[in-house]
């Protein structure tokens, strides 16, 4: 019979009788008789071959960021965790006045009103037109009409009519956003330039903190699979890896990472944040090589590996054994070419 054994931490295949393993000899027979043939096959293929490592993610939300307000006095309402808040929505109330979500690349840095002009003004303009308000050009202007959409929007937020914009009243963000942590819960007293929410982008994203010794494993543009929580495996790509090792813990428990992040296109993933997940990194890759079944390679007593070649008849092979990968290795030597059958245990 055949047995599978482990070789240099190489999982390979011996020939075992009467309770005593066979060894195959290079002269094409074995140490000893009774060896039955194999009747399954496999055929040596050619293609590029993939090793891969699996390490430990977990299932979020990326682009984690911080939010600041203008607005000073006590919070009188904020968000739950995990709410998702989208343009023109509530991110928290100060004084009873509502701060809005607009969506925008440029910060709240000054005060908007009539006479000005710039790309702040534009993402005003562009957001007070996404949320129904016109009669204006959306042309970076600050006009009497853009003015008046803005007091007719200050009404409808139950604000001041005063046709101007302050970060009291407005914070832009890149865009919709989901609330990680409260940072300012009701009955706070909060003041300009004081972080008020923690929040993260709205796309599922899967975070790895690689260990810095295997951050040749990520490259930013690089396929992964990642396995969810029930089992289902998807398609991910590397979006980022982080440029900043981080460590924690200390002495013997220091251990010192990298930020990666995944992302996992429109897979369908559940509700569930911070969940763990596997996630399988390429380690190496060798193109357009011949490989076969790992279970094809014979441990022989000289030493090294061999593969029996299946054509009419039996012969044995030695064959180098390069990289390991997908339940195959790769394999060259003399008489091994694309399509030629080798023995496998059956199955």
């Amino acid at each position: 019979m055949r047995r599978v054994v482990v070789a240099g931490g190489v999982a390979v295949a011996v020939v075992a009788g009467g309770g005593s393993a066979l060894a195959w000899t290079m002269d094409g027979g074995e140490a000893e008789a009774g060896h039955e043939a194999r009747p399954a096959t496999a055929a040596v293929s050619r293609g590029d071959l993939v090793d891969t490592e699996k390490v430990d993610g977990k299932l979020t939300y990326g682009a984690v960021r911080e939010v600041w307000t203008g607005a000073s006095g006590v919070v009188t309402w904020a968000p739950e965790q995990g709410a998702t808040v989208r343009r023109g929505g509530t991110l928290l109330k100060v004084a009873g006045e509502p701060v809005t979500l607009m969506y925008g690349g440029s910060p709240m840095y000054r005060t908007l009103r009539s006479g000005q002009s710039g790309k702040d003004v534009r993402q005003l303009e562009e957001n007070l037109r996404a949320l129904g308000y016109g009669g204006m050009t959306v042309d970076g202007e600050f006009t009497g009409a853009t003015e008046a959409a803005v007091r007719e929007w200050q009404d409808d937020r139950g604000l001041d009519g005063t046709g101007m914009v302050d970060a009291a009243q407005v914070v832009f963000q890149s865009g919709a956003v989901r609330v990680r942590d409260v940072r300012a819960p009701e009955g706070k007293r909060v003041g300009q330039g004081q972080p008020v929410l923690t929040v993260a982008g709205t796309k599922r994203v899967v975070h790895v903190d690689l260990d810095a010794d295997k951050q040749d494993l990520a490259k930013e543009g690089a396929k992964v699979s990642v396995e969810l929580p029930g089992g289902t495996t998807v398609k991910g790509r590397i979006t980022e890896v982080s440029g900043v090792a981080e460590s924690t813990g200390s002495g013997q428990d220091k251990k010192t990472t990298v930020g990666v992040d995944i992302s996992i296109g429109g897979a369908e993933t559940g509700r569930l944040d911070e969940a763990p997940v596997g996630v399988e990194l390429e380690s190496e890759r060798r193109e357009d090589v011949l490989s076969v079944p790992v279970e094809a390679l014979l441990a022989l007593r000289e030493g090294g590996f061999g593969v029996e070649i299946v054509d009419g008849g039996r012969r044995l092979v030695p064959v180098d054994v390069g990289v390991f990968g997908g339940g195959r290795v790769e394999v060259g030597g003399s008489g091994l070419r694309e399509g030629v059958k080798v023995g496998v245990p059956a199955k």
